[in-house]
């Protein structure tokens, strides 16, 4: 069957005119729309004017080879989630894992398999779709999250971070010079929950590490100076103990008893004990009901 949705842009990147026709005859047949260049720089201003769905790269080509052009699509916050597929005929592990380190998501050998190729393309684009459709989700709800790699380079954020960023300092994330600090910190493996604080523009930054991600992406909550900790602000609108506050902010972020415990150091009993006291004050029978009011009042009291 052919899932392929007629709208899949794909950019096509090789330096043979033959490779060029073989693949927008076997993409056409798919259904996809195919875009076409003949080397790297070209490929760039194509992807700029019109953001494909994906991008198939060959490794080998003239003046800018495939990997230097990946790398520069990753430094574009516009493209960098465009998946990309390196075509080579470079099979040894060095080549491969130069594409990945590249920002590649896959590669695949020459001569190229078509059938096989269009396969591995619609799982790449279902996977970008779904990353979409999350990061979507968490633009509609107001949250304040980012995620970088570990290079603590952006791989992307929330409109309210931009926004923010944007407000301190013109020009955002690109004027803050955030990297190192992030590479720094991320090297010691922090826990989830973990804090770091930046003095930048005036202003102290603060992160809070919510997670990782399967990708390697490190997902980032940003708290401002202006701002009170987020347990501060449950502690305060339901009346309840600090630590119980604690508690609640983590079953918000959707943790259980057992992490909650290795997260605050405290046995799962214990933990335990502090939502059966948690449900009685806020008024709740259940976690599900309590991290949902504990998500309202965290949304009304962020940036």
């Amino acid at each position: 069957m052919n899932t392929s949705n007629s709208h899949d842009l794909v950019l096509v990147v090789d330096d043979s005119p033959e490779t060029l026709g073989m693949l927008n005859d076997a993409l056409e047949q798919a259904g996809m729309t195919t875009l076409v260049a003949l080397e790297g720089r070209q490929a760039l201003n194509i992807a700029r004017k019109m953001t494909p769905d994906v991008i198939l790269l060959d490794a080998v080509m003239p003046n800018m080879d495939g990997f230097e052009t990946c790398e520069n699509l990753k430094r574009d916050l516009e493209l960098k989630n465009i998946p990309v597929i390196f075509m080579t005929g470079l099979a040894d592990t060095d080549n491969i894992v130069k594409g990945f380190s590249a920002g590649g998501v896959d590669y695949v050998t020459k001569p190229i398999n078509p059938l096989e190729l269009i396969a591995r393309i619609r799982v790449h684009l279902n996977n970008a779709r779904a990353t979409r459709s999350a990061q979507a989700a968490l633009d509609s709800t107001g949250q304040n999250l980012c995620a970088v790699n570990k290079r603590g380079e952006l791989c992307w954020a929330t409109p309210q971070v931009n926004h923010y960023l944007d407000k301190i300092s013109p020009g955002g994330w690109e004027t803050l010079h955030l990297e190192s600090h992030f590479a720094q910190w991320l090297k010691h493996n922090p826990p989830e929950g973990g804090q770091l604080q930046v003095d930048a523009a005036g202003t102290t930054l603060k992160w809070v590490l919510v997670g990782t991600a399967s990708n390697n992406e490190f997902l980032l909550r940003l708290i401002s100076d202006e701002q009170p900790e987020e347990s501060g602000l449950l502690k305060n609108h339901f009346g309840v103990t600090q630590r119980e506050a604690e508690v609640l902010l983590w079953v918000a972020r959707g943790k259980t008893n057992r992490e909650i415990a290795q997260i605050l150091e405290l046995s799962p009993r214990t933990v335990n004990k502090h939502l059966e006291q948690l449900f009685k004050k806020i008024g709740v029978e259940n976690r599900t009901s309590a991290a949902t009011l504990a998500v309202s009042v965290l949304q009304k009291g962020r940036i």
